[in-house]
C-alpha cells in the first residue's frame, strides 16, 4: 500500500495529532492525504461534555467513515475512544505514548499552591474538576469548553485564575512553555496515546500502520481501558487510571472521585495479564462504592 487517507477531526490538536502519525508513515515511503471530519463533540459547544451524554462524542463520525470507506484509518486520542469496539473496527495501532499527566497553566506561577484563595480554574472534565476540589476546597472550579488555544487566552486574559488541560495536546501544538506544572493526578485512561483505527477486514492497511505500534504502550492503556470497560463508563466519567510496565507484569493504579471532590477512591493491582489487571482493580473500587458515585 503506497498511499494512505487518515480520517481527523479539525481541531488544531486533532490535526496535529494526525500529522505526528502521517509523519510516521511518510517516513516509511507512503503518500498521505488528511480528510477533516466534525464529530457531535466538536459540532456542541456551549454545552458541557458530561451533559452531552452516550459514548463516542469525539469518533462517531470518524468511524462512519471508515465502515463507508471513506478514509482508510483514523487517528484518535485513546482516551477519546469508546472501550467497547465498533463492529468491523479495531485498533491497528498505538503508537508510543507521550506525556500522560495533567497539566496546569496559570498566571500565578507556583503550581496549584501558587493559586490564591478562590482562585478559579477551569476545565471540561469532570475527573480533573474532582481531583481539584479535593486538593483545593477553595477553588472555584468552572466548566469550560474550547480549543487549547481558546482555553489559554481566557487565562492570558485575565478570565480564569488558570486551567488544566492534558499535557499532552500542549506539546503536541508546540505549546510546553505555558506548562506552570505538572500536576501528579492520576489521568484518564489512555491519557497521551493515540490510537490508529481500521476496518478489520482492510489487510493492507493494517500491515501499513502495524509499524507506528508500540507494544508497552498498548499493554499499558489496555489495563486501563479495561478498567474502565469494568466500571461501565466512558470518556466523560470521573475515572483515572494510569498502568506501568514492571519487568514482565504490569502495575496498575486506579481511581473514581466525586464530582464534587468529597470523595476519591483508589485501589492498584499488580499482573501480566492487562485485562485481569483492569477487572481486578475494578473490583477494588467497586467494594470500596465505586458504583455509588458512578450513578450519581
Amino acid at each position: 500500500m503506497k498511499r494512505i487517507v487518515l480520517g481527523s477531526r479539525g481541531s488544531a490538536l486533532a490535526r496535529a495529532q494526525t500529522g505526528i502519525v502521517a509523519e510516521m508513515l511518510q517516513a516509511r515511503g507512503m503518500e498521505v492525504r488528511v480528510e477533516i471530519l466534525a464529530t457531535r463533540g466538536d459540532r456542541e459547544t456551549a454545552v458541557p461534555v458530561s451533559a452531552l451524554g452516550g459514548k463516542g462524542l469525539f469518533t462517531e463520525e470518524l468511524e462512519e467513515a471508515l465502515l463507508a470507506g471513506r478514509v482508510d484509518a483514523a487517528v484518535h486520542s485513546l482516551k477519546d475512544l469508546p472501550t467497547q469496539a465498533t463492529r468491523g473496527l479495531l485498533v491497528a495501532a498505538v503508537p508510543r505514548r507521550e506525556e500522560w499527566r495533567d497539566a496546569l497553566v496559570s498566571r500565578h506561577g507556583g503550581g496549584l499552591a501558587g493559586l490564591p484563595q478562590g482562585a478559579t480554574v477551569g476545565t471540561s472534565s469532570l475527573r480533573r474538576q474532582a481531583l481539584l476540589r479535593h486538593s483545593r476546597k477553595d477553588l472555584c472550579v468552572v466548566e469550560m469548553r474550547g480549543n487549547v488555544d481558546t482555553r489559554l487566552q481566557k487565562v492570558a486574559a485575565g478570565e480564569l485564575d488558570a486551567v488544566v488541560v492534558a499535557a499532552a495536546g500542549l506539546v503536541r501544538l508546540g505549546r510546553a512553555d505555558a506548562i506552570a506544572s505538572l500536576l501528579e493526578f492520576l489521568p484518564a485512561p489512555g491519557q497521551g496515546a493515540l490510537a490508529v483505527q481500521a476496518e478489520a477486514d482492510r489487510k493492507e492497511v493494517l500491515e501499513a500502520v502495524r509499524p507506528l505500534h508500540h507494544a508497552d504502550t498498548d499493554e499499558c492503556v489496555q489495563a486501563e481501558r479495561a478498567l474502565l470497560a469494568a466500571l461501565e463508563g466512558g470518556c466523560t466519567v470521573p475515572v483515572g487510571a494510569l498502568a506501568v510496565q514492571e519487568g514482565a507484569r504490569l502495575f496498575l493504579r486506579g481511581l473514581v472521585a466525586a464530582p464534587d471532590g468529597s470523595r476519591v477512591l483508589l485501589a492498584e493491582a499488580r499482573g501480566e495479564d492487562p485485562h485481569e489487571v483492569g477487572w481486578d482493580v475494578a473490583r477494588r473500587l467497586r467494594r470500596q462504592g465505586a458504583e455509588e458515585i458512578l450513578r450519581a
